[in-house]
């Protein structure tokens, strides 16, 4: 492909450069999302609605990006890859700024959506980009390196912002957000290197990934297999104060844990997927089934909720980079589309993960239900990652 050939002409300093600016996205990105979950109180308590019904944007900003993530890759095809990374990074900061003045809970629903457009279509890009920027054998170190952005953001960006909004309102943390997306948006066009579509990219093309049973059989296992994740992390908040008996102001720090079980996983994760795609995600997809397990029994203990809340960061970070070099290598002549819709499918996960913990909690199961609710959706998609094994061998 011609990116491929123009990103391996870039120097190793360049190609850090690059790295980094990319990561920085992952960042204004992780803290957008993530940041949500810890300031539902609050965003609840202005609005004046109960904690399920602020949940809703979460699973708006999810829509936002199981719409935009396709759309966007699909469309821009034959962009140029530098051109669109901006463009995707300012309409990060306009979503952010959106939701940060939203003068109530239906337009913050509606200016999350907008937020999250460009969120599938940045990372899924960005990992090609990556991709493209080492050997083959490298790629999913790649992948991990710019992912370690989204870990950073829940390890410092999440936890500094939620405390933030704490203090001086919700506001302020999409605020943040949209002045880092404004950095990013300068880091990319001075540190990415040009680099154009390739000669034969076209919609047509990119949509040919979708022909493939194995595409579909990877989103099939993020969308269920990941919500189980996010069943849990969207409560975090209450499940800190109202369970573990936590004082409220220990949310930004069991976030910084989580966030901390991401960045190791980021950092250990793309040596796992180099040597084994499908059996890292087998691995980690057990991982988290065991890990909400062990949540949902020892929810009451601090010490131990805290301990799970690491091992679920790790394991699920991961999980993501797994699926995302799956889908990388299931449409090896439309990664784009495919490498984007890898976060429409984890994005389904996080409102159908958010929707379903809401539904246990509403039905009067308490807050620790969600976890068992985890425990059922990771093993369901165990199930469907097994189910494509046996198709492949066919």
């Amino acid at each position: 492909m011609t990116t491929t050939t123009t990103a391996s002409t870039t120097g190793h300093r360049g190609g850090t450069a690059a790295m980094s600016a990319l990561a920085l996205g992952g960042f204004a990105i992780g803290t957008t999302e993530f940041a949500t979950m810890g300031l539902l109180p609050q965003m609840a308590d202005t609005f004046d609605v109960s904690i399920p019904t602020a949940g809703h944007a979460i699973s708006l900003y999810a829509l936002g990006v199981v719409v935009g993530a396709p759309l966007i890759a699909g469309l821009a095809a034959k962009l140029p890859r530098k051109g669109l990374l901006i463009g995707l990074t300012i309409a990060l900061a306009v979503g952010n700024g959106l939701s940060a003045i939203a003068p109530n809970a239906g337009l913050l629903v509606l200016a999350r959506f907008v937020a999250g457009l460009p969120h599938g279509a940045y990372f899924g890009i960005a990992a090609v980009v990556a991709a493209a920027l080492v050997p083959p054998e490298r790629r999913g170190t790649a992948v991990s390196r710019i992912m370690v952005g989204l870990t950073l953001a829940n390890l410092v960006g999440v936890p500094v912002v939620t405390a933030a909004g704490q203090r001086v309102g919700w506001r302020a943390a999409y605020v943040a957000v949209a002045v880092i997306a404004v950095v990013t948006t300068l880091a990319v066009a001075r540190w990415l290197p040009h680099l154009p579509a390739a000669r034969d990219a076209s919609v047509t093309a990119e949509l040919r990934a979708f022909r493939r049973p194995q595409v579909w059989f990877a989103l099939v296992t993020g969308m269920i297999g990941f919500g189980g994740m996010f069943a849990v992390y969207s409560y975090i908040s209450p499940l800190t104060t109202e369970v573990a008996g936590l004082p409220g102001g220990a949310v930004p720090w069991v976030l910084a844990v989580f966030g901390l079980g991401m960045t190791i996983g980021a950092a250990v994760g793309g040596r796992f997927v180099d040597r084994s795609v499908m059996g890292t995600v087998f691995g980690a997809l057990v991982s988290v089934a065991a890990v909400l397990a062990v949540f949902g029994l020892t929810a009451r203990f601090p010490a131990a909720a805290i301990g799970s809340v690491f091992l679920l960061g790790f394991a699920s970070q991961i999980l993501a980079s797994a699926l995302q070099v799956r889908l990388m290598d299931a449409s090896p002549d439309a990664p784009s589309l495919a490498s984007s819709s890898n976060h429409s499918a984890l994005n389904i996960a996080n409102g159908a993960g958010a929707w379903l913990g809401g539904l246990a909690i509403t039905a009067g199961w308490g807050y620790p239900a969600t976890a068992w609710v985890g425990v059922a959706l990771s093993l369901a998609g165990l199930a469907v990652a097994g189910l494509s094994v046996l198709v492949a061998r066919r």
